[in-house]
């Protein structure tokens, strides 16, 4: 894995989203190690994100399901783009926080990001 952002150029297209953002909702069988996002909520923090931007009438910002994102054992996950960065999320306020934070103004919600090296909790 390259651990260098790709630089973006003036051959590049425009932004389709000016923000585009990835609540992975994937489920997992009962009882699997790494869990799973759709077990913990992910689906229904995800239509409420959805319902919030469109509600503000937020131009430009996407939100979506997404398949797998390979983190489930800190999930719910979400990532959002062209940032790529990734958020850890458990309820509505922590979406409202990423909202007006990140989405809106462009800020960072330090205390729910993940790092590419983070592990979850030791039980």
């Amino acid at each position: 894995m390259n651990d260098r952002p790709e630089k973006v150029t003036a051959a590049d297209p425009a932004l389709f989203y000016r923000r585009h953002v990835f609540c992975c909702v994937n489920e997992r069988p009962a009882g699997h190690p790494l869990g799973c996002c759709k077990a913990k909520g992910s689906e229904q923090l995800r239509n409420y994100l959805k319902a919030r931007v469109k509600e503000m009438g937020l131009i430009g910002v996407r939100v979506n399901a997404s398949g797998c994102l390979d983190r489930c054992e800190l999930g719910p996950t979400m990532v959002i783009y062209p940032e790529g960065v990734w958020y850890h999320y458990d309820s509505q306020a922590d979406l409202d926080e990423i909202l007006e934070t990140h989405l809106i103004r462009g800020g960072r919600v330090k205390r729910l990001m993940l790092t590419p090296d983070q592990k979850p909790p030791e039980k």
